[in-house]
C-alpha cells in the first residue's frame, strides 16, 4: 500500500536543510515563545484582556476588532494575530526538522508537540474570554505558554545532538542538583501565578474575580521560591567549579546566577513601588529567560552521539568454517 503524500513529505523529499538552518528553526519557535508570553501580559496589563468580546470572533459580528472597541480591542486583537505568527514559527520547525537527512524522528515529535500545544492554549484562550477571564484559566494559559517554551527549547538544543543514549558530562549527585533546579523553578513560576492572579492587574476594568487569597502573602512565598532556586543555583556554580565540568556547562550556570540575580532585583522592585506596569512586563520577560537558562544548564549535564549500531551477531569464526573442496580441474 502507497503511503499518502503530504505537503510536508514533499517538501522533504525535494530539501534537505544544513544543521544550522534547522537549528535557526528551531530558535525562531523559542524567539516566538518568549514573544507571545510577554504581549500576552502586555493584554492583561493594559486591561485589554477583553478587548474582545467574544472568541474566536472578536465580536458577536466581525472577526476583527472594531473602531467601538478601540485601543483595547486592537491590543488584542493584534495579539490574537501574533498567534499566527507563533504558528508559522513552529510550522517552519516542523518542515525542517521533518527534512532531515536521515530523518530523525524524536526531533520530528518535539517539533509536533509544539503545534498540539499551541492549539491547546489557543483553546484555553477562548475559554479564559468565555469565563470573563477567570485567574485559574489565565494561570493554565500562562502556565502552558511556559510548557511550549520548554519544549521550544529542548527541540532548539536537541538540533546539535544525535539520537543516541545520553552520556552524562557531570557526576550523578550534580545531576541531581540540575533536575532539583527545574522542578524548583516550575514551582517559582506556578507560585508566580498565584501572584498575578491574586494582583490588582486582573487584565480588564471590569470586576474580574481575583484567587481568594492576599497579594502580598502570595507574594512573599513567590519570594521565598525564587530564594530556594537562587541557593540552588549558588550551590550548583559552585559543584560544577569543584569537579571541574566543562567550559560550557560553568558557563550556563553563571548565565543563571546573573539573570536570577536581575530578576531578583526587578521583582523587589516592583514589589516596593506598588507593581508598575512596566516592571511587571519586565519581570515576565526575565521569567522567560529564567526558564531558559534552567533548561539550557540541565541540558549541558549530558550529550547524545549517534544512533547506536547494534553489533552484529556472532557467526562461525574462520577456524571453525568448513573447508570448501576446491573445484576439480578440468
Amino acid at each position: 500500500m502507497v503511503g499518502v503524500e503530504t505537503p510536508i513529505s514533499l517538501i522533504a523529499k525535494r530539501w534537505t536543510p544544513s544543521t544550522r538552518m534547522v537549528k535557526r528553526a528551531a530558535l525562531s519557535a523559542v524567539g516566538m515563545s518568549v514573544f507571545i508570553i510577554v504581549t500576552g501580559g502586555a493584554v492583561r496589563l493594559t486591561g485589554s484582556g477583553l478587548g474582545c468580546d467574544t472568541w474566536p470572533k472578536c465580536t458577536d459580528d466581525s472577526l476583527f476588532a472594531t473602531p467601538e472597541q478601540g485601543l483595547h480591542g486592537a491590543i488584542e486583537f493584534g495579539n490574537r494575530m501574533l498567534a499566527y505568527v507563533l504558528s508559522a514559527a513552529v510550522g517552519w520547525a516542523i518542515v525542517a526538522t521533518s527534512s532531515m537527512k536521515p530523518r530523525r524522528r524524536k526531533l520530528t515529535r518535539l517539533a509536533w508537540a509544539q503545534f498540539w500545544i499551541v492549539l491547546a492554549n489557543a483553546v484555553l484562550g477562548g475559554i479564559t474570554v468565555w469565563a470573563g477571564l477567570n485567574p485559574w484559566t489565565v494561570a493554565g494559559h500562562f502556565l502552558l505558554a511556559n510548557l511550549l517554551l520548554a519544549v521550544a527549547v529542548i527541540t532548539w538544543v536537541r538540533v546539535g545532538e544525535g539520537d543516541g543514549p545520553p552520556r552524562p558530562r557531570t557526576p550523578l549527585p550534580v545531576r541531581r542538583l540540575a533536575w532539583a533546579i527545574v522542578a524548583t523553578t516550575v514551582i517559582l513560576i506556578v507560585l508566580g501565578t498565584s501572584v498575578t492572579g491574586s494582583g490588582k492587574h486582573a487584565g480588564d476594568s471590569s470586576d474580574v474575580p481575583r484567587m481568594p487569597w492576599d497579594w502580598s502573602a502570595a507574594a512573599h512565598v513567590h519570594a521565598i521560591a525564587a530564594w530556594v532556586v537562587c541557593a540552588l543555583a549558588i550551590a550548583m556554580w559552585l559543584a560544577l567549579r569543584v569537579v571541574d565540568a566543562p567550559a560550557d556547562t560553568r558557563a550556563r550556570a553563571r548565565d543563571l546566577l546573573l539573570v536570577l540575580l536581575a530578576q531578583g532585583a526587578i521583582g523587589y522592585v516592583q514589589y516596593f513601588t506598588d507593581v508598575p506596569e512596566l516592571l511587571v512586563g519586565i519581570h515576565m520577560f526575565g521569567s522567560s529567560i529564567m526558564w531558559i537558562a534552567v533548561l539550557r544548564l540541565a541540558l549541558s549535564m549530558r550529550e547524545r552521539g549517534g544512533e547506536e549500531t547494534p553489533a552484529p551477531l556472532p557467526g562461525p569464526s574462520s577456524a571453525e568454517r568448513p573447508e570448501t573442496a576446491p573445484a576439480p580441474a578440468g
